[in-house]
């Protein structure tokens, strides 16, 4: 029978915590990476380690927390985006219709 282990944490006022070594280590668990919870109908919480999708893009995450340190770092170089600007945005765009939302792929040429 596989031994059985036991540990503790204790949640701050933020109801935060620090995942204990033995945990990350079971789970291998690096900075940044998520934990996925399973709520049984008992009242058990199951920790995993939230595996990769496709749709997690690393490349991305990094620079949207790029931009998001230099807003907070610098917010005086922020600008307003010029009206007349945006005019000529949507006069390249014209009447095409962007959904946001659809998945991009190679077909669509």
């Amino acid at each position: 029978m596989p031994a059985t282990f036991e540990v503790e944490s204790t949640l701050t006022d933020r109801y935060q915590t620090t995942v204990p070594e033995t945990v990350r280590r079971a789970l291998r668990l690096g900075k940044r990476d998520k934990i996925h919870y399973t709520i049984r109908p008992g009242g058990e919480v199951v920790l995993t380690r939230s595996e990769a999708t496709e749709s997690d893009d690393p490349v991305l995450g990094q620079f949207l927390g790029f931009l998001a340190r230099d807003i907070a770092s610098h917010p005086e170089r922020l600008q307003a985006v010029d009206a007349n600007f945006v005019q000529r945005l949507q006069s390249l765009i014209g009447d095409i219709e962007v959904n946001l939302d659809a998945a991009l792929s190679a077909d669509d040429e």
